[in-house]
């Protein structure tokens, strides 16, 4: 390798690039540096080459994480193509199934910010030209939106790719199934023989869970965010098409770092609304309500739950996939996937076609032919599962700053309910009262000390709601909790409701017996106690001591911000 200073590195297309990878291998001075490269066996030439980061969060613990290496491989080899030296390095990754319905389900959400730092750390220390990253679950692929942000570096994404459904005696299956199977075993609907048989089939192989929960709703978005190539979201895990997806991704990197087109080039404010327009389309997991404003945050931009209010409003719910239909992520692919759904919003005006995506070329570009080949699998603006998005927000004096339910999944029954209040402090006391068989028809379970602050991490609790559906209570019985849901949750479970009880929200103050109005379609969440026995509970209450007091977690109580927010942690960021 010549010792010089450059000012540049011609690559691919005869542009010159400045390199952030020169601090590390130009000139003199970074002569030891060179050498420690060369201890990983580069070569000068692959030195004279931009140093492509590979973001991994392959491991052998997480379903949809155990085949990266193979994505790795491709990208890497579709970086080498057009003229890149990739260099891979870890990310981590928690199964939000394999955590839930115990502590580790604390640590999940607080995983998102410790991805986005480490990421950041790891490109600020070694001064990467670029970036592909290669998520696939639920808060791995909003902590790496979050890293590409905040280093505003070329960055592309390409998921692993979701799971097949599996097959139980004729018909789709997933983890949601065998969540709720354990419900079906305590009401004695299912034997624990069927039990059994439903385990060794739900989950048939690598992939983010078959249906539209929470790591494939996000890795849709990242492709309607414009960050990813079409077909990021839906192509299954398995499929060969994956991996020509993984190579074409590694090659689409140089041409972001050859035009200079940077993550905060795409995610703009006119990205965030076609992300959250399709995820109404979708009918996504509620906890894009928390991800969506997270990465906006490190991208500049400013996006409330008002806005998710108001684009939910005006879109219509197209697609019906599992939790709250039949239909699975495999069948989206099939009948058109995310470029098809953006086709039939686009169409009708419903997106903004001027968006620059990381194909280099802008959304109403990238879909201009991509009409959905199924009807029944992505319906017509015209014949909408619902006129209105698969999420809503609600308000109220019970959620004064804000609630989030996925209504594409509620029963209708349970768009309007009223009934009282069944008050527990935690998640596991709510669940050895639904599955002995305390809960009544008519109940409104309340789940509290479960928020950001209070739980702390704010666990997705598809235990209690798995549980009541599969008990059979899911259309007579309400779920409202300061904590939040797995995208696999179906029924009238009411999320997010802020501020939370250890911030003193009024969800703290209900008790036993109070009666509850839920209004999904009038976007209201209210508590029917007189205004002066509220703040006489006010008075008497005391915040709760911490739950976790060293840590990480208690470090991440302490420096938390509201679930209306995103549950960020640079208070002051948001401020401005």
């Amino acid at each position: 390798m010549t010792v010089r200073k450059s000012s540049g590195t011609k690559i691919r297309g005869g542009s010159v690039v400045e390199l952030e990878s020169r601090r590390i291998k130009e000139g003199v001075s970074k002569a030891p540096h060179r050498s420690l490269l060369k201890a990983l066996g580069f070569t000068d030439a692959e030195l004279e080459r931009p140093l492509i980061g590979i973001v991994n969060s392959q491991n052998e613990i997480v379903p949809g994480h155990m085949h990266l290496d193979v994505i790795a491989d491709a990208v890497k080899a579709g970086v080498r193509m057009a003229g890149g030296t990739p260099v891979e390095f870890p990310a981590i990754a928690v199964c939000d199934g394999i955590a839930m319905n115990h502590i580790g389900m604390k640590y999940s959400l607080a995983s998102r910010e410790l991805i986005a730092d480490s990421v950041e750390v790891m490109v600020m220390a070694h001064a990467f030209d670029a970036l592909v990253f290669i998520p696939n679950c639920d808060k791995v692929v909003p902590g790496m939106l979050m890293a590409a942000a905040r280093l505003n570096i070329p960055s592309i994404f390409v998921s692993g790719g979701p799971m097949l459904a599996g097959r139980y005696r004729g018909r789709n299956v997933s983890l949601t199934n065998m969540f709720e199977a354990v419900g079906a075993v305590a009401s004695g609907s299912l034997s624990e023989k069927e039990l059994k048989e439903l385990e060794e089939v739900a989950c048939p192989g690598c992939g983010s869970c078959a249906g539209m929960f929470t790591a494939n709703t996000m890795n849709c978005l990242t492709e309607a965010l414009g960050m990813a190539l079409p077909g990021n979201g839906t192509i299954p895990a398995v499929d060969a098409s994956r991996i020509r997806l993984a190579k074409e991704t590694g090659r689409k990197i140089m041409d972001l770092l050859n035009l200079r087109i940077r993550p905060r080039d795409i995610m703009t404010e006119d990205a965030f609304y076609n992300a959250v327009a399709v995820d109404m389309a979708l009918g996504g997991s509620s906890n894009t309500v928390l991800h969506l404003p997270a990465v906006a945050v490190e991208a500049g931009v400013d996006l409330n739950l008002d806005l998710f209010d108001r684009i939910s409003r005006k879109t219509p719910h197209l697609c019906k996939l599992s939790p709250a239909g039949d239909c699975y992520v495999q069948d989206l692919n099939e009948a058109g996937g995310i470029p098809g759904v953006m086709w039939e919003l686009l169409s009708h005006g419903m997106l903004k076609g001027d968006a620059l995506t990381v194909t280099g070329k802008t959304l109403k570009e990238n879909v201009e032919d991509c009409e959905p080949f199924n009807r029944e699998v992505i319906r017509p603006v015209e014949d909408p599962y619902s006129g209105d998005g698969g999420l809503a927000i609600l308000k109220g004096n019970l959620a004064p700053g804000g609630a989030v339910v996925k209504k594409a999944a509620v029963d209708p029954a349970m768009m309007v309910h009223k009934g009282p209040a069944r008050v527990f402090e935690s998640e596991e006391e709510a669940v050895e009262a639904i599955t002995s068989g305390k809960i009544k028809a008519g109940d409104v379970i309340v789940i509290r000390g479960e928020g950001p602050k209070g739980g702390p991490g704010m666990r997705e609790m598809l235990t209690p709601t798995a549980a009541v559906a599969g008990m059979g209570l899911d259309s007579t019985v309400a779920l409202i909790t300061d904590g939040r849901f797995s995208g696999a949750t179906r029924g009238a479970s009411i999320g997010h409701v802020s501020p939370e009880a250890a911030e003193g929200g009024p969800i703290a103050l209900i008790q036993d017996g109070d009666i509850i109005s839920i209004d999904i379609p009038e976007r209201k969440l209210e508590l029917l106690v007189d205004e002066d026995e509220l703040e006489k509970r006010r008075e008497r209450w005391v915040p709760p001591e911490p739950k976790i007091k060293t840590g990480y977690l208690a470090r991440y109580a302490r420096m938390v911000a509201s679930a209306s927010t995103g549950a960020v942690l640079d208070i002051e960021k948001i401020k401005k």
